[in-house]
């Protein structure tokens, strides 16, 4: 039996009484990743807000492994499993490289499966060693590159069972992006761990998930393998425009 990490029903979601999403479904397995794709504005970033209860839902549910966690605060989402990698990044600029890595390690966080699989600060610096040569430097003094591995690595030391991505290689370089690219596979070939990711570039987000959900107005406009979207460019182009370029 396929081991469904997160399943959310019927979700309609938005800020007060506005709605941006609605009536969307996403189920997400271990060791499965998820693309959310489509134009600028959609609400692809609100979806992951929601997933983390940080918007305000209007209807549906939301499932976490074998619990209804549809009333769940964000923080007690966040302890069971759920991360995010920000758009913004957010890292504590005043803070080194190692100390925003250590804060994150200090959540009580329970989801952590397997001791031996566990994220720790070294296995952190093993997946980015550029963030052990700059362990010492403050956030502010980080390339735009590093401040991403640094969030990224921020998020897998808390031991999240799922992790949301929000636009990861968004104004860096071809360099960095190849660098993020091979850590995101790295992180798939361990297994267990459900992805999610919002990318601009369609292609991109298409050859690095085994699913795609494509929104339009806050709305599923198509659901299916990466794959089968990945071989239609003519329906690729229709769905998401100029942002399969």
């Amino acid at each position: 039996m396929t081991d469904i990490l997160l399943e959310a029903g019927g979700l309609s979601a938005g800020y007060g009484e506005t709605i941006v999403l609605e009536d969307l479904s996403l189920r997400v397995a271990a060791g499965e990743a998820v693309a959310i794709l489509g134009r600028n504005g959609v609400g692809k970033s609100t979806l992951l807000l929601s997933l983390l209860g940080l918007t305000t839902r209007h209807g549906g549910v939301l499932r976490y492994r074998d619990d209804d966690i549809t009333a769940w605060p964000a923080y007690k989402r966040a302890r069971a499993g759920l991360a995010l990698v920000p758009q913004e990044r957010e890292i504590f600029k005043s803070l080194s490289v190692e100390e925003n890595l250590q804060v994150s390690a200090m959540g009580d966080v329970a989801n952590a499966a397997d001791d031996k699989g566990a994220w720790t600060l070294e296995r952190v610096y093993d997946l980015f060693p550029r963030l052990k040569e700059r362990r010492r430097n403050l956030g502010n003094q980080l390339s735009g590159g590093e401040q991403q591995m640094l969030a990224i690595g921020r998020a897998l030391i808390g031991n999240p069972r799922v992790i949301l991505f929000d636009e990861p290689f968004e104004g860096l370089a071809p360099v960095i992006v190849d660098q993020l690219v091979d850590a995101f596979w790295k992180l798939r070939a361990d297994g267990g761990m459900g992805v999610v990711l919002v990318e601009q570039h369609a292609e991109l987000g298409l050859e690095l998930t085994d699913r795609a959900l494509v929104l339009d107005r806050g709305r599923q406009v198509w659901a299916g393998r990466s794959s089968d979207l990945a071989a239609s460019p003519e329906l690729l182009g229709t769905l998401v425009g100029l942002e399969s370029a």
